[in-house]
């Protein structure tokens, strides 16, 4: 539950709610945005557990698809999330660290590269001492984020909003649901908020009664990141007011100087800096063990298959995906936009294998394949269903909305076929 909100409930609500806000007609469509991305990911976490208490893994959504659709998707899944999805998002993540880390310390004009590039190191290193250590500073990580939010939200909403600032108002204009706004576009920025509790699905191989565990981890934590979600945006509101939110680029900022005073933009940059700390490192620990999946399975990549049972740790495939993850960075401070180019890196590659792991659900259903007592989606197949209408509408929206980053994702993906094909030989 740790990983699940250390992932998702990270920098994704100090900067995209002011563009959800954007493309709402009002305040109660805004605030519903945010609820139908909590209700869209529980689906997608219905079906996961279902997949991952069924079949259980250290390769998690690469185990499902060489499962469902035979080794050569499994392979694109891991050679995807070793090159695009987990390491551009270890990047991502380390670069917007290094952004608010130099509000403390400037180092120079690379600070943010510099930064990035020790976060990097650092929490690898963290990992390969092994899982207790990097579980022990996740459960810390996720239990300060978690605190430091609700802390925040509820002494916002008791905070008395400037005369200038009409607050929080569900009325008349504000009221408007169905009519106006661009749900569409809003729902992008949502589910990106929301994106990240599919990572669950990597720890089922090192759970304790996997059945129980990971329902509790995927539910429980989208109630949670959802609840949280839904208070910080009403203060928001409250203290903001719709317009300010609107035309807010640092919201985060801008709430905690009203609350705390002059002194709060020092509270948010830490506040961000824990929460990328949280997300990286949850991102790293899942990351590996796709690579490790890969190592098992193909000789080619074999290297990374090797597992120390005395740090109970992936160590080569955790330093190859920090190889990886630091040439991004390079490429990051080269680059003039890091982090947009990264998110288009990502998205494309990210929601076609989401969407795949959701459709191998049915494919398992129909083979009748799995441990027979796993956890069974309530109202099968309506969750899948949905889920697979929103996945579809994001790669289609990740397509069109995006810049030459995700023509990069998808080409690096495309890459990965004279690596198949060397691969499949090596087999032989």
């Amino acid at each position: 539950m740790a990983v699940v909100i250390g992932i998702v409930v990270g920098i994704g609500i100090f900067r995209l709610p002011p563009i959800v806000a954007s493309n709402s007609a009002g305040e109660l469509q805004f605030i519903l945005f945010w609820v139908a991305g909590g209700f869209i990911s529980l689906m997608g976490a219905l079906c996961y557990a279902e997949l991952s208490s069924s079949m259980p893994d250290t390769g998690g959504e690469y185990h499902f698809l060489r499962k469902a659709f035979g080794p050569a998707t499994g392979f694109f899944l891991s050679w995807g999330r070793m090159t695009v999805i987990q390491t551009g998002s270890v990047a991502l993540i380390a670069f917007i660290l290094g952004d608010y880390a130099t509000v403390i310390l400037d180092l120079g004009p690379y600070s943010s590269s510099i930064y990035a590039a020790a976060t990097v190191i650092m929490l690898t290193g963290l990992n390969i001492l092994g899982t207790l250590h990097s579980r022990r500073v996740q459960n810390i990580l996720a239990a300060t984020i978690v605190v430091t939010l609700v802390i925040t939200a509820f002494s916002g909403l008791m905070h008395q909003p400037a005369d200038s600032i009409s607050g929080l108002s569900l009325s008349g204009k504000n009221m408007e649901v169905f009519s106006g706004g661009a749900p569409g576009l809003a729902m992008i920025f949502v589910l990106l908020t929301y994106g990240g509790w599919s990572e669950a699905a990597y720890l089922t191989g090192e759970l304790h009664n996997v059945k129980r565990s990971i329902v509790r981890a995927l539910v429980l934590g989208i109630f949670i990141i959802t609840g949280i979600y839904v208070v910080v945006n009403l203060t928001y509101l409250h203290v903001l007011g719709l317009e300010t939110l609107r035309e807010s680029s640092t919201v985060g900022y801008d709430l905690t100087e009203l609350i705390f005073g002059p002194g709060g933009s020092l509270v948010v940059v830490i506040i961000v800096i824990v929460s990328a700390l949280s997300t990286a490192n949850a991102t790293i620990i899942t990351g590996a063990r796709t690579n490790y999946a890969i190592g098992r399975d193909f000789k080619l990549f074999r290297f990374m298959g090797r597992w120390n049972h005395l740090r109970n740790s992936p160590t080569n495939a955790l330093l190859f995906q920090g190889a990886i993850a630091l040439v991004l960075v390079g490429a990051g401070a080269w680059s003039q936009q890091a982090i947009s180019t990264m998110v288009d890196y990502t998205a494309p590659v990210f929601w076609f294998f989401i969407l795949l792991v959701t459709i191998s659900l049915f494919v398992f259903r129909k083979r009748k394949e799995g441990q027979p007592d796993s956890y069974r989606v309530p109202l099968y197949p309506l969750p899948p269903v949905l889920f697979i209408i929103a996945c579809t509408y994001m790669l289609y929206s990740s397509l069109v909305f995006t810049g030459t980053g995700a023509i990069i994702g998808a080409s690096i993906l495309v890459a990965g076929v004279p690596f198949w094909f060397l691969a499949k030989r090596r087999q032989k």
